[in-house]
Order: structure tokens, then C-alpha cells, then sequence
């Protein structure tokens, strides 16, 4: 397994190795829990955590049962124990030490939720500090109760629901005014093409004949002379 935590997003993977290099068994990123309904951060201990599942639920329905942790360089830290928690009650079991995992107030998001209550007295502060969350509707004294929301959906492999779309039957339409019924009629018939007449012989044709008639009269009268 590895995890990769960018400014914005999470993305973790399951690799197996080969001799000509590791194949893509099972990938998870953080924009795919927009999907689910999700409204939080994308790159913070709730949502590596959220991640975390929704890889060891992939993973596990491609018959991985156990995996390790790979980070190459990178250093372990507190989001990326948050994944591994993640991917382990996803269904996959990994090594790992629960003193290395963050306390279960902070993967829930119960920190950011006593923060933001905090600064409720300055609410220029607390808009600015919460603009992207609550522009999604979510108010971050609900971090915790929306986290469980997710994690039951995820849990219970539900996807979000999503409105149905109206059916173009079911669409109210309004009926059309007499006058508009007629102008319509009347329009109709206008669009019928009557039959094309046989157009008449053009002038520029008629007065050709012409000419050639006066040239054979006066080729008649040269050759009687």
C-alpha cells in the first residue's frame, strides 16, 4: 500500500510487485468522496481516513486480504497512519502499531469542530478560516456527525443518493393560446410548396432567335442577287 498526501488531496494505491514493474491492483483518491456525499476537506485526518476505507473496500473485492505499508522517502505521519486505520476497518489487514494511529477525536474531526467553536465570537475569523466547507453546506460544528454519515455509506458499500431526474413526461408544460394555435396553422400551410409552374422562354433566348431568323433572310437575299 502506498499513500501519497498532496496541499489538496489524498491518493493511496495497492501494488503488487513484478520484475517489470509494480501493477495498480486497487486506487482510492480523495476527490471520489465528493461522490459519496462528502462536503469536508479533502487532504485532512478525516478524509485520509474516509480514503483509507473506501482502498481497503476496493481492495478487498479483488480478493487482497493483507497488504504492507510502503512510503519509499517520504515520512510517516499522522495522516498516513490515518489511511492505514482506514484501509484495516476497509477490511484489509496491515502491521501497525496503535500508538502510531491519531486519536479517534481527531480521524472523526471532533478537533475542528471544538476549533470552530472557538470562534464563533468572531465571525469574520470563523468564515474565513471555514470558507470552502461551509460554501458546501457543511457548518464544522457537524464535522463529526457528517464523518459518520460517510463512513456508514462507505461501510455499507451505499452509494450517495441522488435526486431522480424528472421524467419529460411528468414535465408541466402549459397549454398553448388560441391565437398561438393559429399562428401556428396558419404557418404550416404557408410552408406548403405549390406546384412550379412551367417558367415562359427568356427574353435573352427570344431575342436570339430573332437574330438568327434576321441572319437567314439576309443570307436568302445575297445568294438570289
Amino acid at each position: 500500500m502506498t499513500v501519497k498526501v498532496s496541499d489538496q488531496n489524498v491518493l493511496t494505491q495497492v501494488l503488487k510487485p513484478t520484475p517489470t514493474g509494480d501493477i495498480v491492483i486497487a486506487s482510492s483518491h480523495s476527490r471520489e468522496l465528493v461522490k459519496q456525499g462528502w462536503k469536508g476537506t479533502l487532504n485532512n485526518l478525516p478524509a485520509c481516513y474516509l480514503t483509507g476505507m473506501l482502498l481497503g473496500k476496493k481492495a478487498l473485492s479483488k480478493g487482497v486480504k493483507n497488504a504492507i505499508l510502503y512510503i519509499g522517502k517520504d515520512h510517516f505521519t499522522s495522516r498516513v497512519a490515518a489511511c492505514m486505520k482506514g484501509i484495516v476497518d476497509g477490511g484489509v489487514s496491515m502491521p501497525i502499531s496503535e500508538e502510531s494511529l491519531p486519536k479517534q477525536e481527531r480521524i472523526t474531526g471532533q478537533h475542528i469542530a471544538e476549533y470552530a467553536g472557538t470562534l464563533k465570537g468572531n465571525q469574520e475569523e470563523y468564515n474565513s478560516r471555514f470558507s470552502a466547507i461551509l460554501k458546501n453546506g457543511l457548518s464544522p460544528e457537524d464535522y463529526p456527525s457528517h464523518f459518520e454519515e460517510i463512513k456508514n455509506r462507505l461501510a455499507a458499500g451505499r452509494a450517495a443518493e441522488k435526486p431522480a431526474p424528472k421524467k419529460a413526461e411528468e414535465k408541466d408544460e402549459a397549454p398553448i393560446p388560441a391565437h398561438k394555435e393559429k399562428k401556428k396553422e396558419a404557418s404550416a400551410k404557408e410552408k406548403v410548396k405549390l406546384p412550379k409552374e412551367k417558367k415562359e422562354p427568356k427574353k435573352k433566348e427570344a431575342k436570339e432567335e430573332k437574330r438568327k431568323e434576321k441572319k437567314k433572310a439576309k443570307g436568302g437575299k445575297s445568294k438570289k442577287k
